[in-house]
């Protein structure tokens, strides 16, 4: 059973940052991929940004957040991190991290992201 476990989030203000986690119960290296979702109250779960890791760590990210957010990995810790950065009311929602694994995509269970004066 593979899990993963998010941290980081909680409440910032308008511009802040904050750093989210993600880490894996198996080896992020035996994961073709994995990345970052997210899901605003009444929206739809969408693509943050993702990157490969059994070729190379080609990263990609959805529009919205290209300069403002950065998808690393840690493969000694088996880790994901995304790096958030001025931040605003629109990025407020649930982050999950997901991971593909021999064909089989798993989530995390998500962590809340606020962002509030």
């Amino acid at each position: 059973q593979v899990q993963l476990v998010e941290s980081g989030g909680g409440l910032v203000q308008p511009g802040g940052s904050l750093r989210l986690s993600c880490a894996a119960s198996r080896s992020i290296s035996s994961f073709y991929a994995m990345g970052w979702y997210r899901q605003a109250p009444g929206k739809e779960r969408e693509l943050v940004a993702t990157i490969t890791i059994t070729s190379g760590s080609n990263t990609n990210y959805a529009d919205a957040v290209k300069g403002r957010f950065t998808i690393s990995r840690d493969n000694a810790n088996n880790t994901i991190a995304l790096q958030m950065n001025r931040l605003t009311s629109e990025n407020a929602a649930v982050y999950y991290c997901e991971g593909i694994r021999y064909k089989i995509n798993y989530w995390g269970k998500g962590t809340l992201v606020t962002v509030s004066a």
